[in-house]
């Protein structure tokens, strides 16, 4: 990178002082429970939902994983994983096997729920939890960490509308 001008030589030589090897995380599996555990703890906060089980089964099929993604496919999973859970338990989003990964042609979901699906339930669980307060510091956007006006085209996206309450007929 360095000789193709795509990286400054002086912070190369800076940052090459001391160089730290470290091994893929499938090498690391005895640091798995700790990262999921850091990660659900940072998500959980983020998006205001409290996860309080790890089903030992979850915990099996992410040390079994082989992580090509590396850390940062953990982290990922982790996020979508706090995004769809329930009742405090944290699901498996892994895909169901690594043989279906490999052999879905491009563009086949793995999973029933699409990208939007999963948007328009985060949106809907954040705008009941904020009793359909869109704007201000304590909105929806704000717990989504949208503008107010990015929320508000979304929602139009996806559909989402306020319930008519009683007390409006």
């Amino acid at each position: 990178m360095v000789r193709r001008n795509e990286f400054r030589s002086d912070l190369y030589y800076r940052l090459n002082v001391f160089p730290l090897l470290l091994p893929p995380l499938r090498e690391r599996r005895q640091d798995i429970e700790l990262l999921v555990s850091h990660f659900v703890q940072v998500f959980s906060r983020r998006m205001g939902k409290r996860i309080d089980h790890v089903p030992a089964e979850t915990l099996e099929a992410f040390v079994s994983y082989s992580w090509p993604g590396n850390v940062r496919e953990l982290q990922n999973l982790i996020e979508r994983a706090v995004i769809r859970s329930n009742n405090g338990v944290l699901p498996n989003t892994l895909p169901k096997s690594d043989v279906n990964v490999a052999t879905n042609p491009p563009g086949l979901a793995l999973s029933q729920d699409t990208f939007e699906d999963s948007t328009r339930a985060l949106i809907l669980r954040s705008l009941q939890a904020t009793e359909w307060i869109i704007g201000g510091p304590c909105g929806a956007a704000a717990r989504l960490r949208l503008r107010r006006t990015t929320l508000i085209a979304k929602m139009k996206k996806l559909g989402i509308s306020r319930p008519v309450r009683r007390s409006d007929i």
